[in-house]
């Protein structure tokens, strides 16, 4: 069922976890927030989010290199304490969320780090984009609100699907981390090289190659 925005909110600030989860879990429970709000703690999502007070100011900084030097990423990923930050779940956490990034290419961490005036111009494509497809006035703003919804999945690395389990978003990886280890996972920063970008050149499928080898 559809599920509106002020009920994901509602999930989110009561439990803590990210919209996407709230969005399914609202879904999954038929609209009913309270239900909503057990299936993530029964996942361990809300759990999770209880940590995300706690500081972390720990963890690594992790480098992926994808075809001779094709494709890098640098990615910073912090944990609470230098003893997480060296086992080995942590580093393989690290490893595959660089390796995401390589393959996904999102823009920003999170949603509040898009910049305005780029969110005004592709509300502005698609509010278009409505009208000239024939859609009434009067529902062209909750089609934009949608397909926006949808350009934050696309471009946005937490709301994104991950490209090991396309079923669970890179937050819900995070969150499921927090859980097991017990320390509070966030990814602060991260960087994005592609051979010849913005340069004129033949365009190679650099991005479809690094997804084939994820998936391998």
């Amino acid at each position: 069922m559809a599920v509106n925005a002020a009920d994901v909110k509602a999930l989110r600030e009561r439990t803590g976890a990210g919209m996407l989860d709230c969005k399914k879990a609202l879904e999954e429970a038929g609209g009913d927030v309270s239900k909503a709000s057990d299936l993530l703690r029964e996942k361990g999502l809300a759990a999770a989010a209880k940590k995300g007070d706690r500081i972390a100011t720990e963890g690594r900084v992790e480098s992926y290199i994808h075809g001779a030097g094709r494709i890098g990423v640098l990615v910073e990923v912090n944990c609470e304490t230098d003893f997480v930050a060296m086992t080995d779940q942590f580093k393989e956490l690290v490893r595959d969320i660089a390796m995401h990034i390589a393959a996904a290419n999102p823009l920003v961490v999170r949603r509040e780090e898009v910049q305005q005036a780029d969110l005004d111009k592709e509300a502005e494509i698609l509010r278009n984009q409505a009208l000239n497809e024939g859609k009434p006035e009067k529902i062209v703003e909750k089609i934009v609100e949608g397909r926006l919804n949808k350009y934050y999945e696309e471009n946005v690395l937490l709301e994104q699907s991950f490209v090991k389990d396309p079923d669970k978003t890179i937050q819900t990886l995070l969150n499921e981390k927090i859980s097991t280890i017990g320390e509070q996972i966030s990814i602060r920063r991260f960087v994005r090289f592609e051979l010849g970008e913005g340069l004129e050149k033949k365009q190679d499928n650099f991005v479809e190659e690094v997804m084939a080898q994820v998936k391998v």
